[in-house]
C-alpha cells in the first residue's frame, strides 16, 4: 500500500520490509539514521522496545506508550527540527529519530468508518491485553466509552490495564471479566488477541460466558483471514462485523503523511492492500 501511495504522489521513494531481531533494533535504527532513511515503521515486538531508543517522542507515543512510526529529522538553518524531506540539496550530519504512534487513532477511525460505531457512551468488551489490547483499551477510554470489560488469558495483565485506565480515565467504568446480567447488551466486542490467525483456530470468545446476540457490532483486529471464526459466528448472529484491514490501512496512511507532508491517497492504498492480501 505504501509503494502504491508513493507512486501516486510522484515520489521516487521505496518502502521495504526488513526482518530485524529485537537484540539488533537499536543498531538498525542507528543504521537507518546514518543512511538518511526518511522513516521507519515498527511492528511487534519492536513497538515498546523502541521507546528508549528514540531521540524525541511525539505526544502520541507518550500517550499510548508505544512507537510504530519513526520519522528522521534534521535541523534547518534556524535550528528547527524538520523531516528529512525538507532537505533537498544536502542533509545535515546530525539526525534525530522521533517516535510516533499511529495505531491508536487508526483503531477508532476504523471502528467509526468501517462499523459505524459511536464510541462516546458505548459499552465495550475487549478481548486481549497484550500490546495491541492495551493501546486499544486506553484509546477507547480516552474516547469516552461508558463501560469497558477486559478479558485476557492472564488476569494480571488485564488488571494492570484496568488500573491504568482507572487512574487516567476515572469516568470510564472498567471491569475485568465478561459482563454479567443486566449489563449484557454491548455496543461493541473487539478482538485484540492473535487467536484466529492460524487455520483451525477457534474463537477467542468464551460463548458460555457471553452470547454474541448481545453485541451490536464485532471488530476483529485480524485481517488475514478476511473472516475469522469469531467474525463468522458474529455475522451469523446478526452482528455488524469488520476485520482489521481498516486499522492497518489508516495507521499506514497517517505514517505516510508524517513522512511526506502530503495527504495520503487512502483509496489507492486500500485497493493495493485488498489486492495484495486477498488477491482481488
Amino acid at each position: 500500500m505504501q509503494n502504491a501511495a508513493l507512486a501516486r504522489l510522484g515520489l521516487d521513494w521505496r518502502y521495504l520490509a526488513f526482518e530485524v531481531h529485537p537484540d539488533d533494533l537499536r543498531e538498525v535504527i542507528q543504521g537507518a539514521k546514518r543512511m538518511k532513511f526518511i522513516g521507519l515503521n515498527l511492528t511487534v515486538p519492536h513497538k515498546l522496545l523502541a521507546i528508549p531508543m528514540m531521540d524525541a517522542l511525539d505526544e502520541t507515543a507518550k500517550t499510548w506508550g508505544a512507537v510504530n512510526t519513526v520519522r528522521f529529522e534534521a535541523q534547518n538553518t534556524e535550528g528547527n527540527w524538520q523531516p528529512l524531506r525538507h532537505f533537498k540539496e544536502s542533509v545535515p550530519r546530525e539526525i534525530r529519530a522521533q517516535g510516533f504512534n499511529t495505531d491508536a487513532d487508526a483503531i477508532t477511525r476504523s471502528l467509526r468508518e468501517d462499523l459505524g460505531v459511536k464510541l462516546e457512551g458505548a459499552k465495550v468488551l475487549l478481548l486481549g491485553a497484550g500490546g495491541a489490547g492495551r493501546v486499544a483499551a486506553l484509546k477507547l477510554a480516552s474516547e469516552g466509552v461508558a463501560e469497558l470489560f477486559l478479558v485476557n488469558r492472564t488476569m494480571d495483565k488485564a488488571e494492570a490495564i484496568a488500573a491504568e485506565i482507572r487512574a487516567r480515565f476515572p469516568k470510564v467504568k472498567t471491569t475485568v471479566g465478561y459482563p454479567k446480567p443486566p449489563a449484557m447488551a454491548l455496543d461493541l466486542l473487539l478482538n485484540a488477541t492473535s487467536l484466529g490467525l492460524k487455520p483451525g483456530d477457534g474463537s477467542p470468545l468464551d460463548t458460555g460466558k457471553f452470547d454474541l446476540k448481545n453485541a451490536r457490532a464485532v471488530y476483529d483486529m485480524i485481517y488475514n483471514p478476511a473472516e475469522t471464526a469469531l467474525l463468522k459466528t458474529a455475522r451469523e448472529a446478526g452482528c455488524r462485523t469488520a476485520n482489521g484491514l481498516g486499522m492497518l490501512l489508516y495507521q499506514g496512511a497517517r505514517a505516510l503523511e508524517l513522512w511526506t507532508g502530503e495527504t495520503a491517497p487512502v483509496d489507492v492504498m486500500r485497493e493495493a492492500l485488498v489486492k495484495h492480501i486477498y488477491g482481488h
